[in-house]
């Protein structure tokens, strides 16, 4: 796919660029609970908070990051390596509904996108944000463009606005060119944003 998918970015001279300076695919192969928590992890924290958090987190679970670490783990163990208490409740939360149902690719991949949202959000702790990360980096869906977060936004601007705002509907209008692969399109936009 991701031939394909770069072959129609290159159209769009910002995403040819970036294509041959960034390199989005370098991420360790998570499971699909792992990438979950993460993602709860990110939840309205910058990028290098995030990062230092979770490593904390992950050497709490001693690199074992399962639904099953993640119940039998310290409360306060993970409350000191950075998880809010109430982020705690979400990474059980998600721990939980992963033991009675299979959030897998090969388990969601007859759901819709939408329905895999719905599906997720019924997580407490799993809102939109959490659910669209889901798609993109899990589930690898092709066509996920999440401008609920607030890197992909600041990084169309940047590239495409000189960093003047741009409203959401202006965003959606510049990405369209990138359909059927906006996913690939919002990693390079990730990469190059936290390459500056």
């Amino acid at each position: 796919m991701r031939d394909e998918a770069e072959s129609v970015l290159r159209e769009d001279p910002v995403m040819a660029r970036l294509i041959d300076d960034h390199d989005p695919y370098e991420e360790p192969d998570w499971s699909e609970y792992e990438r979950l928590c993460i993602s709860i992890i990110n939840q309205q924290v910058s990028t290098a908070s995030a990062l230092a958090i979770r490593e904390r987190v992950f050497d709490v679970l001693e690199g074992e990051v399962t639904p099953e670490t993640v119940l039998a783990a310290d409360q306060d163990a993970l409350y000191e390596a950075g998880l809010a208490r109430s982020k705690i409740d979400y990474v059980r939360n998600a721990a939980r509904a992963f033991q009675d149902r299979d959030y897998s690719r090969a388990g969601l991949a007859d759901h819709s996108n939408e329905e895999v949202i719905d599906l997720l959000t019924e997580i407490k702790g799993i809102g939109d944000w959490t659910a669209r990360m889901y798609l993109l980096f899990v589930l690898e869906r092709p066509d996920i463009l999440p401008l609920g977060d607030l890197a992909v936004r600041r990084g169309i601007e940047q590239l495409y606005a000189d960093g003047e705002s741009l409203t959401r509907p202006e965003m959606r209008e510049i990405a369209a060119p990138w359909r059927p692969y906006r996913s690939v399109a919002t990693r390079y936009i990730w990469a190059a944003y936290e390459s500056d």
